[in-house]
Parts: structure tokens; C-alpha cells; sequence
């Protein structure tokens, strides 16, 4: 879905390879009342900012949660659609409001049918090897940290 996709830049016509990277809470890094969503696009850093109210908004709704993997799929259907409305690409911090968290949510839900059928996450390169991540996989011995 929305972890890993490319998306063209509607002025330029070129293609945007956007991949997931990782999930900040932005009260600790930040001091922000945000969660943010890091992507790579085109290898550089852009940083989608998700209001944490979005969270109690969305349960007040309709009693759901937003989860780690919905969160991120929201915002990189955020991103796509950015993109492809012709976004400054030149930022590398975008703000989500509230209402935009939960549309986006809304619409990711809507497309994969159900939250239990959201891609897992972290990305992980079907060619790389336990060893190369250092961190340790379900059924794997050990990590590289353990060795040294």
C-alpha cells in the first residue's frame, strides 16, 4: 500500500520513490503533541507530523484505534496525494491536521478491507539476511549485537 510506492511529482512528471523508515513520537524528540512519520523520498528525509488528538478523535468516533501500521499507511497516502497535487518538495516536515488524520485513516481502512490485512512493518528487503538487520526475527538465535 502506501509503505513502500512511487508517485509522480505533478509538475516535473518525474517518479517520487517513497519508502517508510520509521515512527517518532515527537513529544520526546520534538516536544511536539505530534506522532511523525518519517519517509524517504527519493532517498531524502520528509517527515509527516500526525497530531496525537487524531488518536482520541478517532476512538471518541467510532471506538477504533489507530495503530502503528494504520498510522503510517495514513500518512503515506497523506504523502502520495501530496505528491501528486504538486507538494514543495523542497519541505522536509509536513503537518497532518486532525481532520486529514482521519480521512486518510478512513481511506486506507476502507482500501485494505480491514486493519488485520495492513502490510507489517518494519520494510524489509527480501534479499537481507538476519544478520545484516541486528535485530533478531521471530525463530533467529541471535542478533549481531549479541556477538560483539
Amino acid at each position: 500500500m502506501y509503505e513502500d510506492f512511487v508517485a509522480a511529482d505533478r509538475w516535473t512528471g518525474e517518479p517520487q520513490h517513497c519508502v517508510w523508515k520509521g515512527t517518532v513520537v515527537a513529544i520526546a524528540t520534538r516536544h511536539a503533541d505530534a506522532t511523525d512519520i518519517r519517509f524517504a523520498v527519493n532517498g531524502k528525509p520528509v517527515w509527516i507530523a500526525m497530531p496525537n488528538t487524531a488518536w482520541i478523535e478517532q476512538k471518541k468516533k467510532n471506538g477504533k484505534v489507530i495503530t502503528d501500521y494504520l498510522a503510517a499507511q495514513a500518512a503515506g497516502r497523506y504523502l502520495k496525494q501530496s505528491i501528486e497535487n504538486g507538494y514543495d518538495n523542497g519541505r522536509e516536515m509536513y503537518t497532518m491536521s486532525v481532520a486529514e488524520v482521519l480521512e486518510h485513516a478512513a481511506a486506507v481502512v476502507k482500501e485494505a478491507g480491514h486493519t488485520a490485512d495492513l502490510p507489517s512493518l518494519p520494510v524489509i528487503n527480501e534479499d537481507a539476511h538476519p544478520a545484516e538487520l541486528d535485530f533478531k526475527l521471530p525463530g533467529e538465535p541471535h542478533t549481531v549485537a549479541e556477538e560483539i
